[in-house]
């Protein structure tokens, strides 16, 4: 019964298991401050005493999430996407298109717009709303013409003088055979060595899925959160998150003498 209700209400059609409570109360709130416009009834009392109960909700709810609840949130379908920023505080907005190489990669927009009236680039990962259009963004994993798009822009911005501001939301690099031909691990190590040697400054902003951090943050209310950190390194085997082995750490090291040049002899220690 409990399961049918919430398929027929369209409000409930994308809340995750966790904000099903505070979705809920809210509804309760806008019962009730209906009823109570409809009616002329002052229940303001306790309209006000469910909303400080669903703010104590929102709080205590989104300061025990588990990493994969991070993941789940940083994966919502109703999260802002780099368009709705974009149309939100973007101006003059002029899309580039290309690498000169291959083909235009949707995955990733590049294009010169302003932002609080200064003249920037911005390079961000599209995934798309409808199935049409994340088909055509390939759900926002770059091919290796993507990420050649973006270094021929950043580079451009260089030139111009321009800030570069960063909007990521990816689920990871596109791993496909054809992706794997043209290049794809050399064209994201091409791009890392030429943003750290840009002469400009570079802004990044995580939107949703994108960064491996140490803690992630609750910021706001519901789906405003800084979700973008969605695995704790903690919760990484031994070794995978750069913690020394307990082997390794305890087994003697061999100090080379200093007229041994033999390098089998002197590296195979450790």
């Amino acid at each position: 019964m409990a399961e049918a209700a919430h398929n027929r209400h369209p409000a409930m059609q994308h809340v995750l298991d966790f904000e099903r409570p505070i979705v809920e109360l809210e509804q309760k709130i806008d019962e009730l401050v209906a009823f109570a416009a409809s009616s002329g009834a002052d229940l303001a009392t306790q309209i006000e005493a469910l909303r400080l109960r669903a703010a104590d909700l929102v709080r205590e709810t989104y300061a025990s999430l588990t990493p994969w609840q991070r993941v789940q949130l940083a994966r919502h379908p109703l999260r802002p996407t780099f368009t709705d920023y974009r149309e939100g505080f973007i101006t003059d907005w002029l899309e580039l298109h290309g690498d000169r190489l291959f083909r235009d990669d949707r995955a990733i927009v590049t294009g010169l717009g302003r932002i609080d009236g200064r003249k920037v680039m911005v390079v961000a990962h599209k995934k798309g709303r409808t199935t049409k259009e994340r088909l055509e963004c390939n759900f926002g994993m770059p091919h290796p013409e993507g990420y050649r798009k973006a270094l021929r822009k950043m580079r451009l911005a260089e030139k111009l003088g321009l800030p570069i501001v960063s909007f990521i939301n990816t689920a990871g690099a596109y791993p496909g055979i054809g992706a794997e031909e043209r290049g794809q691990a050399f064209a994201i190590a091409e791009n890392l060595k030429a943003m750290a040697e840009l002469r400009v400054p570079i802004v990044c902003v995580v939107l949703a899925e994108g960064r491996l951090g140490r803690r992630a943050r609750h910021r706001g209310g519901r789906r405003g959160a800084d979700v973008g950190e969605c695995l704790l390194l903690r919760d990484l085997p031994r070794g995978v998150r750069g913690d020394p082995v307990e082997d390794r750490r305890a087994r003697p090291r061999r100090r080379c003498h200093p007229q041994d040049h033999r390098p089998r002899t002197c590296c195979a220690s450790g």
